[in-house]
């Protein structure tokens, strides 16, 4: 499974995987514990193939922001707790991405990423690479979900 097919909704824990679409949204399953839910097209849902990460110089997709902290993890779960405090968090996410804008990604983004990257792991998705552009045709049946960034503006 890809970053493609993964979603964060807005106001629920976790991640989500992509089921079906329906007339008034679609159907995501949790990667918690497996509930399905029904999520309406008004609900603020973003992919996880379309996040990216404020840097000093650009924004780098969060799926490249996954591949280093694997790269640094040699594959394994994070060495620091998404619950860690914010200084531990931030010296820890400055390892893994230098020069990651510190005014427009705040720590709460960083916990989420943490928090995300070690769902997935323990779910065995973690293959982080970009699809080949012959997958890309069947991920185009999201529609109506819009691209994100994690920070606040």
């Amino acid at each position: 499974m890809s970053l493609d097919k993964i979603l964060a909704i807005s106001g629920k824990p976790g991640l989500y995987e992509l089921k079906t679409q329906t007339r008034s949204g679609f159907v995501a399953e949790s990667l918690i514990d497996g509930k399905r839910i029904t999520v309406g097209l008004r609900s603020n849902v973003s992919l996880l193939s379309e996040i990216a990460i404020y840097t000093l110089k650009e924004e780098v997709p969060l799926r490249e922001v996954f591949g280093k902290i694997k790269e640094k993890e040699d594959g394994g779960q994070t060495s620091v707790s998404h619950k860690e405090d914010k200084v531990k968090l931030e010296e820890y996410f400055f390892e893994v991405l230098p020069d990651y804008d510190e005014d427009k990604v705040y720590p709460g983004d960083i916990k989420k990423i943490i928090q995300w990257y070690n769902l997935l792991h323990s779910k065995g998705i973690t293959d982080f690479e970009a699809e080949a552009s012959g997958e890309e045709e069947k991920t185009g049946e999201e529609g109506g979900k819009e691209e994100s960034t994690i920070t606040k503006e």
